[in-house]
């Protein structure tokens, strides 16, 4: 499965451009079965990497644009009246598709981010008392806007803590910008991909990852990242227990990209600040960013 994973990366290479760690980070994350939140200042290649991600898979894709007046239902679906029939009728919401696309997510109220929370968490909607399975597999990119940008509402702990990981893209390179100025429109680009993996074939990966061997002395060195993220003064609270099966499910996909069927410290490392990032909030004591000084102290 390692040459078909390689060739989503190089293919999605060809047009988010100069971002491997980036791309490699967004498929562990899905190999991990987990969500994805990319923050970032617009224009920056954000919504074109969950379209390269879904086209390279072969997934079902839906884009659902957030904004200050998009409702509930308007993401999970609503119930009309079918006058021929005498009953009402289910019309599914954007939700169900396998890859969604949660566009400016911080634009929209928190009652319509909270929709998102059951899909994110349970891959089921309940709508009208009835409950309805997702598509598998089910994988939602959010991006999020600066807070500092007008018109956006922070995200609830909540529902940050439902993102396994959350990456920034950044600006590309020089050579990676001239490429991308002087270089093919990457729409044109994206119009000729073609699916480097089934749908198939990605649960089957997503099942092996699950699989990938955890010693003990690793999850030892886990569980002290964890004791010291709740112990030290630097932070407000420390990483609970669902942020640790996060690190070690993103390790294991890490690992699996890498062609091993074991985790390494490395691993840990590599995937620890995109998933410790948005759960860390640094106290008083802590200079500069929590999640560098976590990463100082806690890495070997």
């Amino acid at each position: 499965m390692k040459p078909r994973l390689d060739a989503v990366i190089v293919q999605a290479g060809r047009v988010i451009l100069g971002k491997d760690e980036q791309l490699r980070l967004a498929l562990a994350c899905l190999l991990a079965r987990g969500h994805l939140l990319i923050e970032d200042v617009p224009g920056v290649g954000k919504t074109t990497l969950a379209h390269v991600l879904a086209k390279s898979l072969g997934l079902g894709f839906n884009r659902i644009q957030f904004t200050s007046d998009l409702l509930p239902g308007d993401i999970l679906g609503v119930s009309v009246y079918q006058r021929e029939k005498g009953e009402f009728q289910f019309m599914p919401g954007p939700i169900f598709a396998q890859v969604i696309l949660a566009d400016e997510v911080n634009r929209a109220t928190p009652k319509t981010q909270s929709a998102l929370l059951e899909a994110m968490e349970e891959q089921q909607v309940t709508a009208d008392g009835v409950t309805r399975p997702l598509p598998e597999p089910f994988f939602v990119i959010a991006t999020q806007n600066p807070a500092y940008q007008v018109g956006t509402f922070p995200l609830p702990e909540s529902q940050l803590d439902r993102f396994m990981m959350r990456i920034r893209l950044g600006f590309p390179g020089p050579a990676a910008e001239r490429e991308l100025l002087s270089g093919t429109d990457r729409r044109e680009l994206l119009r000729d991909f073609k699916p480097v993996m089934t749908p198939t074939e990605l649960v089957a990966a997503q099942r092996e990852v699950a699989a990938v061997h955890v010693s003990a002395p690793l999850l030892d060195y886990v569980q002290a990242l964890l004791a010291f993220s709740r112990e030290a003064p630097y932070f407000v609270s420390g990483l609970s227990p669902r942020a640790g099966l996060a690190l070690l499910q993103s390790a294991r996909a890490f690992a699996y990209l890498a062609g091993r069927d074991f985790v390494v410290p490395e691993d840990v490392g590599a995937v620890m600040p995109a998933v410790v990032g948005h759960r860390l909030l640094g106290s008083g004591e802590a200079a500069g960013d929590p999640v560098e000084h976590f990463a100082a102290v806690a890495l070997p």
